[in-house]
């Protein structure tokens, strides 16, 4: 299912349908760290997941808000550039509700997890199902 990186709703539905990608952070010393996470999409584009509060990503996002974030597996695939941000108190509970309404039962507002906000800066969608393949960029 491509579609153009400026429709966000079309990149709602695909992160939706999706329901997961790899998640890259950097780490203090500046190598790069990547981990297959539970990804939700809200309505505007934002994406949330959660993570141990101890993990390595955890502790790169509170040092580098960088992240670069790869989902789709079927001959399409979304690559996003952006902003994570580990959130607190009413943002938590906000953002944590709604990464479980997308994945009931999830233990993103157990004290042991935190939950992290992706704010896209740009976006690309590559359709290796088209040949040639097909890609289109955007920025957010």
């Amino acid at each position: 299912m491509a579609f153009d990186p400026r429709d966000v709703p079309e990149f709602v539905a695909f992160v939706r349908a999706e329901a997961q990608g790899i998640v890259a952070t950097v780490s203090p010393s500046g190598a790069p760290e990547a981990a297959l996470v539970g990804i939700a999409a809200l309505d505007d584009g934002t994406l949330v997941f959660d993570t141990l509060v101890g993990s390595r990503k955890a502790e790169n996002l509170r040092h580098d808000h960088r992240i670069a974030v790869v989902i789709g597996t079927d001959g399409v695939s979304v690559q996003i550039d952006g902003f994570g941000t580990i959130v607190h108190g009413t943002l938590r509970e906000e953002y944590g509700g709604a990464y479980n309404a997308q994945f009931p039962g999830s233990r993103a507002l157990d004290p042991a997890f935190a939950v992290v906000v992706v704010r896209p800066a740009w976006v690309r969608v590559y359709d290796a199902s088209a040949d040639p393949a097909h890609v289109t960029e955007a920025r957010w």
